[in-house]
């Protein structure tokens, strides 16, 4: 007999926090909302080191970056790998069949780190010749002759959009919970189950479906897609020559043609994905699973999608590091006095010990996260911030420390390039997309100090050379920043055995 709930992981690939519509967002969420409805909405939620690998460290362990010992994508940044207590392995434990569909980001690829199976679409990224995504040998039996996933045309990190060159039910999108509803078809029906469900999109490029593209550019048009944020502090992304003629470039001031285009199809996306979680979401009730199934909603990180001339993920900004995040209990669990939303911060680190909270499931020792069930139930003594970072990627200068209470958010750079500022500081809640820093104006000088301590103190335990006597320490010339536990992130030696 099965004691336990199920639990369906919904995980998107870059989306922000300002994209559900029943937060007031520019992508339509039908569906998403409905889950909220019947759940909490966590309007402070943040990826702390906002770019795919690290924050699926976080997510899948329930560490800080600093443990985990993945601090960014780029020098002396490990991959993900050799995860141990992970999510599914810890309530693999408990008797879950556990299964995982869409982008992992292991290393090596095939890797399960706690999965009974993973069912692969991995963006065309191979770290071995060898290695041949599910999604992309299933693609090759069924696309037209010679269609290959990537003539679009558009790359992987590019500003660029235009609709999919391919039926609706060759996406990725599509295919992912087409395979998520074959899981749930054919599982185990004597054991609870853990599926996460993990899309590839609406990470770039941005390729959705030709409705999808089309409905949401005319959505733009009509105004209901804003244009992007920029600072009055943003003139130092705003570059000329060959950065900006990169159509991979990580900044930039694009044409209002170009920035139209990407939000609509960055949008159209999360329409689309919206649209597949709706057959998810059918399956469950036709199925009967739907008031034992535990659901969680949430993303890696965001994307900046021009944002201060800026594209991608890495950064501090509220489009890069604020992602949704929604729980839903399973029926017996939920009450009518459950928050509908909740203010604290939060972060990925929490999902696994609510969700094994949820499940009365041990949780093992050494995460730093903590259940959000508490706030869900009404509120409880929080923490007062989180903490972020992102270690050097697209440039130096861009190496990131932050703190926000989800009111409030500080920002310091360690490398900042000539000219830009070492500092920022934003008041999130008069400002959400942070076009006015504060940082410098005088009467601000006593938040600027009082942040600036409280980070110190958070880095002083690491002992890395980033505080001095509770001061922080710029790292021009210094080697990249590195965690001692990057060497836990090793992959594995492949077994040599027939």
């Amino acid at each position: 007999m099965i004691t336990r709930p199920n639990v369906l992981l919904i995980v998107t690939d870059q989306q922000r926090w300002d994209s559900l519509s029943c937060e007031g967002g520019f992508a339509p969420t039908a569906n998403l909302d409905h889950i909220a409805a019947a759940g909490t909405r966590f309007r402070s939620a943040y990826s702390c080191t906002p770019s795919c690998t690290p924050a699926r460290a976080s997510l899948l362990t329930g560490r800080d970056p600093w443990r985990t010992g993945i601090l960014g994508m780029g020098p002396g940044q490990p991959p993900l790998a050799g995860l141990t207590d992970t999510l599914p392995e810890v309530l693999g434990r408990a008797g879950y069949q556990t299964h995982g569909v869409g982008k992992m980001h292991f290393t090596p690829q095939r890797a399960r780190y706690g999965f009974d199976e993973t069912v692969l679409d991995e963006s065309l990224r191979v770290q071995d010749d060898r290695f041949v995504s599910d999604y992309t040998a299933w693609f090759e039996r069924n696309a037209p002759a010679d269609v290959k996933q990537a003539d679009h045309g558009v790359d992987v990190n590019s500003w660029m959009a235009r609709p999919s060159h391919v039926p609706e039910h060759l996406h990725p999108s599509t295919w992912t919970a087409t395979e998520s509803i074959r899981f749930l078809e054919r599982r185990d029906p004597t054991r609870p189950f853990f599926l996460m469900t993990s899309f590839a999109r609406p990470h770039s490029p941005y390729d959705p479906p030709a409705f999808h593209y089309e409905h949401n550019l005319e959505r733009g048009r009509a105004g209901m897609i804003p244009d992007p944020a920029v600072g009055d502090w943003a003139r130092i992304h705003d570059i000329e020559g060959r950065g900006r003629a990169d159509v991979n470039g990580w900044r930039g001031r694009r044409s209002d043609d170009e920035i139209r285009r990407a939000r609509a199809g960055y949008a159209g996306l999360i329409h689309h994905i919206d649209d597949q979680i709706g057959r998810l979401m059918r399956v469950l009730r036709d199925r009967r699973l739907d008031d034992d199934t535990m659901i969680v909603f949430v993303s890696d990180h965001g994307d900046m999608l021009g944002d201060h001339h800026l594209w991608r993920k890495t950064y501090a900004y509220e489009g890069s590091a604020h992602v949704p995040l929604l729980v839903r209990l399973p029926a017996a669990l939920r009450t009518d006095a459950d928050a509908r939303t909740a203010d604290e911060p939060v972060c990925l680190q929490d999902v696994m010990p609510t969700v094994l909270d949820v499940c009365a499931v041990e949780a093992p020792t050494g995460m730093d996260g903590r259940s959000v069930l508490p706030l869900i139930r009404g509120g409880a003594p929080w923490r007062d911030v989180v903490h972020g970072e992102h270690s050097i990627c697209y440039d130096p200068s861009q190496e990131t420390q932050f703190l926000t209470d989800g009111r409030w958010k500080f920002v310091w750079f360690p490398r900042n390039a000539p000219g830009a500022p070492a500092e920022q500081l934003f008041d999130l809640s008069a400002d959400p997309y942070e076009r006015h820093d504060l940082a410098m104006r005088a009467e601000y000088a006593s938040d600027v100090r009082r942040w600036r301590r409280r980070l110190a103190e958070i880095l002083a335990a690491r002992d890395a050379g980033l505080v001095d006597k509770r001061v922080l320490v710029p790292q021009h010339g210094r080697p990249p920043l590195v965690s001692p536990a990057a060497a836990d992130r090793r992959p594995p030696t492949p077994s040599s055995a027939p």
